[in-house]
């Protein structure tokens, strides 16, 4: 057939083996030897609006370039409406890099450049990230059909002369570059060329050049980010540390002024601000191993009830009443192998968090739960107060997120979530039966550490 692509079909006017429509009317007509006019669509994907027959065959165009252009190609398979043709000796270098079936598959935008310069794959995430139809880009010149500037509003093509710069130049890392209406994209540019004299490592005339395109959206909430935690860090720092300053000036300056009582309530200030600072480091550093991934669990027999009961105990030593604090505990707890400090600082965090933002009675509820079809256990902390509206509960184990901004750095919860995850676990906020928050965590009764 002199390298026409072809595909056996069944009737012509029922559904082809292959799940193509059926089509009454034919977009083209073929004959034996002839060449085939096909227009290009997305990144070398092929698309039929019709089909015409030639001896009991039905034949259909191939997308085989940027533009209108006559090509011959070889027999074709086609597949749920798309269709794929090796090129024949007689077709294009250019028409081979085209056929490429899976770009639009790819979550990055892809466009490709031929040697001209002219675009000849766009696929979709290319569109939905530049706001540019593949029809528009398609088969014009590079720098018409995706304008870039730096952050200065120069034309990134004239700068970096991809086709007549360094011969040497194989790529440009990934760097910010924005469209014409301000949006912000991180683009990578590779370049793909001809060896000049065939000898390794030698590079000539660019034959394609490769540009991936990804959203800075995910880049910009990393700075706000990063941003916030500067900015808390600075505040929740400022205040121990300032109090820490004066005590200590006032103290070296009047020492011999202030009676032995005074002296213990300075010192035992500076002492508690100290803590405070201790404590936001620690927590600054759980969180970079909660995001780095890099919580390690240490298994041993973990006593639950034991462990809240000497939480409560040190919080009423510490000048709280006993009234306050309530444990219930359900009989037939499964044997726990959790991390014991880890365990602590969990439950440390919650009731806390019960007794700072809540009221009246913080309840601590501990019974055995079903977990990943195994045994486990299930902690719920409960205080009385005004409780999280449901609007709220989906961010109240992010980063800095805080009730009406009072106190803390707003990192326990995140903190919290972290450490159960790490147990297998999972954690969720509710209102209690009586009102008020209520915070449950599940974890798995895990097995020892061998070894």
């Amino acid at each position: 057939m002199n390298g026409l692509g072809w595909v056996t079909q069944g009737g012509y006017d029922g559904p082809s083996r292959h799940g193509l429509p059926p089509g009454p009317e034919a977009i083209s007509t073929w004959h034996a030897g002839a060449a085939v006019r096909a227009r290009a669509g997305r990144g070398g994907r092929a698309e039929y609006g019709g089909r015409a027959e030639y001896g009991g065959r039905a034949w259909y165009s191939w997308q085989a370039g940027s533009v209108d252009q006559q090509v011959s190609v070889a027999p074709a398979t086609v597949s749920a409406g798309t269709a794929s043709a090796s090129t024949g000796a007689a077709a294009s270098e250019e028409s081979a890099t085209a056929d490429l079936l899976s770009a639009d598959e790819l979550p990055d935008g892809l466009i490709v450049a031929d040697h001209n310069g002219i675009v000849v794959i766009f696929n979709r995430a290319a569109e939905r990230l530049t706001g540019i139809r593949a029809a528009q880009a398609l088969g014009e010149p590079l720098l018409a059909a995706l304008p870039l500037a730096d952050s200065e509003g120069r034309c990134w093509w004239h700068a970096s002369r991809p086709y007549d710069g360094l011969s040497i130049r194989t790529r440009h890392p990934e760097r910010s570059l924005f469209l014409s209406d301000g949006t912000e994209l991180l683009v990578t540019i590779g370049y793909v060329r001809r060896s000049r004299t065939g000898e390794p490592g030698e590079r000539g005339a660019v034959q394609r050049l490769t540009i991936t395109l990804r959203s800075a959206r995910a880049r910009a909430r990393l700075e706000r980010s990063r941003a916030d935690l500067v900015s808390t860090v600075a505040h929740e720092l400022r205040s121990p540390l300032t109090s820490v300053k004066g005590f200590t000036a006032t103290l070296l300056e009047k020492w011999s002024r202030f009676t032995d009582d005074q002296k213990r309530i300075m010192l035992e200030t500076v002492n508690a601000d100290a803590d405070r600072v201790t404590r936001l480091i620690t927590e600054l550093l759980d969180v970079s191993r909660i995001e780095a991934g890099r919580i390690v669990v240490h298994r041993e027999l973990v006593d639950m009830a034991g462990r809240v009961s000497k939480l409560i105990a040190g919080r009423v030593a510490a000048g709280e009443t006993a009234a306050k604090f309530k444990i219930d505990v359900a009989e037939g707890l499964p044997e726990t192998w959790l991390d014991a400090d880890k365990v602590d600082q969990i439950l440390a965090n919650l009731i806390e968090n019960a007794v700072r933002h809540g009221a009246g009675t913080v309840t601590t509820v501990i019974e055995s739960a079903l977990v990943c079809d195994g045994p486990g256990i299930a902690v719920s902390v409960r205080d009385e107060g005004p409780g999280i509206a449901p609007e709220f509960a989906p961010r109240v184990f992010r980063q800095f997120w805080r009730a009406k901004r009072r106190g803390g750095a707003g990192l326990g919860l995140f903190i919290v979530k972290g450490l159960v995850e790490a147990h297998g676990g999972t954690i969720g906020v509710s209102q209690a039966p009586g009102g008020g928050a209520e915070f449950r965590f599940t974890m798995p009764a895990g097995v020892p550490d061998h070894g």
